[in-house]
């Protein structure tokens, strides 16, 4: 999903749905058992989809994980991968700023790139190079630090910035509201019609703090149940 997909109103202040400071470290099943124990309808959605993992972490680390949700944005997967690895190829090497920096655009827009992807790469490298943006200190920042910074970047909104933090800095207590698998997931399970808005969802997260990507990503779990004839909703 894009960013032009995934929101639904202006870019509001981003501690509606971060946290404002880090969270203790906290085992995955740990949070999983407590935010199961806090609500009997996410309790039953853990106990059918069973417990997630932590996706691995980009290979290029936290500037590939970036450059990756740059080129997939408004891409379907295979054609995004297709282009994806094509950039990587053709900067060689390990993926980093300077080296990507160093690739002409000719090159780059042969591997798939679009004026607007190109651009926000360029951008990218370009503010990780001259320290606006330093991914090195991101144990140190709280979420809505990271995100503010991200979004200062072209081409990377609220949503990208809430998926980086999910899955690649692992953070717990996300909650990104206008992703619409998480409003379509949380009205299955908790049996609403219509789905909630991205406004109205985001009190809702509150219960689960500070494990809200927990209840997020349970969310896109009853969203898969019901595409397979479950019933995501039991209680």
């Amino acid at each position: 999903m894009s960013d032009r997909a995934a929101r639904t109103c202006a870019r509001p202040v981003w501690r509606r749905s971060c946290s404002v400071k880090p969270v203790s470290r906290t085992s995955l099943a740990s949070a999983i058992d407590e935010v199961a124990a806090r609500d009997p309808v996410l309790g039953s959605l853990v106990a059918q989809a069973g417990p997630i993992k932590y996706r691995p972490r980009d290979p290029d680390g936290h500037f590939g994980a970036l450059v990756r949700s740059i080129v997939f944005q408004q891409l379907a997967g295979r054609a995004a991968r297709a282009i994806h690895e094509r950039v990587r190829a053709t900067v060689g090497g390990e993926l980093t700023p300077d080296r990507l920096a160093a690739v002409p655009d000719e090159a780059l827009r042969a591997a798939g790139l679009s004026g607007n992807k190109l651009a926000s790469l360029r951008d990218l490298s370009a503010k990780i190079l001259d320290g606006t943006l330093d991914l090195a200190r991101s144990s140190r920042l709280s979420d809505d630090e990271i995100a503010e910074r991200l979004v200062t970047v072209r081409g990377i909104g609220r949503w990208t910035a809430e998926m980086y933090l999910m899955f690649e800095l692992r953070r717990l207590d996300v909650w990104p509201v206008d992703d619409l698998g998480v409003r379509q997931g949380y009205a299955l399970a908790w049996r609403l019609d219509p789905p909630p808005t991205a406004k109205q969802l985001d009190p809702l997260g509150d219960r689960f703090r500070p494990y809200r990507s927990i209840a997020a990503r349970y969310c896109w779990e009853a969203v898969a149940l019901h595409r397979r004839g479950a019933d995501p909703s039991l209680r």
